[in-house]
């Protein structure tokens, strides 16, 4: 397997907020901002209200359905114009689905990063409250920065970007990750670690598994650039066991600023079970102590 191309280049120019004004959309913002400050990007604030008031409301009470909709909406715009008044920002608070109304400024506005905040839950409220976030970066263009509840609040130390971990399972998605995890790497004259995982159905198949280690950091090495090497210090890692352990437990190992992530695009409508279908993936994004960039195959 061939070095990948290491012409993607992070350049961010225009930067998707996706906000509920929750705590976890709140834990995204010190990123947005510090990532507009970084590259210079304007930031495009979305709020998405969901129509729930005009469908329970009777005739007779609809102006002042929409009367209150309307200060609300001017609420919530002047809050997120005190957030963002140190960065050039534009804010858009809509009435919809609010996947719709990503696409559609994504469009409009040549994003080149979204940025959202997720939360932790167990079982069916888990997948509830997480499929929209999930649909988001697996339907979304460009790459998606995700924050979740754990992470640590020492965000300087984060956007330093000093230690960046980036998951390799040799698909499609992980392979149209590494550009991006080389590229913040050398722009951060930040230590590349790339990580493959045997999962533990898969190790007691392995006839010599030690033959298989030494073959896939082999692997793993052909994949940085050799002029990479010169200011990324790639360390490549096997490890065997549950993929999603096995991550979290290298970021915490390192000390990761950032995990990189390739998931597979939607091939359909993402429904509320789907991280019971898609575990790996959901359980890094809201257990990681660190920002977890997904770049879409």
């Amino acid at each position: 397997m061939n070095a990948v191309e290491t012409k993607t280049r992070i350049s961010i120019k225009n930067l998707l907020y996706a906000t509920d004004f929750s705590p976890a959309a709140g834990a995204a913002l010190p990123y947005v901002v510090g990532l507009a400050e970084r590259y210079g990007a304007r930031v495009h604030a979305l709020h998405v209200r969901l129509p729930s008031a005009y469908a329970l409301a009777g005739p007779e009470a609809m102006p002042q359905v929409i009367e209150g909709e309307e200060i609300q909406a001017k609420l919530e715009a002047e809050s997120m114009e005190e957030m963002l008044g140190g960065v050039p920002h534009h804010i858009v608070v809509a009435v919809g689905d609010i996947c719709p109304n990503i696409g559609k400024t994504l469009k409009e506005q040549s994003i080149d990063l979204i940025v959202i905040g997720t939360r932790g839950r167990t079982g069916i409220g888990r997948a509830l409250l997480g499929s929209v976030a999930e649909e988001i970066l697996r339907r979304s263009p460009c790459p998606v920065l995700t924050v979740g509840p754990h992470i640590s609040p020492d965000t300087k130390r984060r956007l330093e970007m000093k230690e960046i971990l980036c998951a390799v399972d040799f698909s499609p998605a992980s392979l149209a990750a590494i550009p991006y995890a080389i590229s913040l790497a050398e722009e951060n004259q930040a230590r590349l670690t790339l990580l493959h995982v045997v999962e533990e159905g898969k190790t007691g198949e392995l006839v010599h598994p030690e033959q298989y280690t030494e073959s896939t950091l082999r692997q793993l090495h052909k994949l940085v650039p050799p002029d990479a090497e010169a200011w990324c210090e790639p360390k490549f890692l096997v490890e065997r066991g549950p993929a999603a352990d096995k991550i979290l437990e290298t970021a915490i190992a390192i000390g990761a600023d950032l995990i990189v992530l390739g998931v597979r695009a939607a091939t359909s409508h993402i429904g509320a079970m789907t991280h019971l279908l898609r575990p790996t993936s959901h359980k890094i994004l809201v257990q990681a102590e660190c920002p977890v960039l997904t770049v879409r195959a």
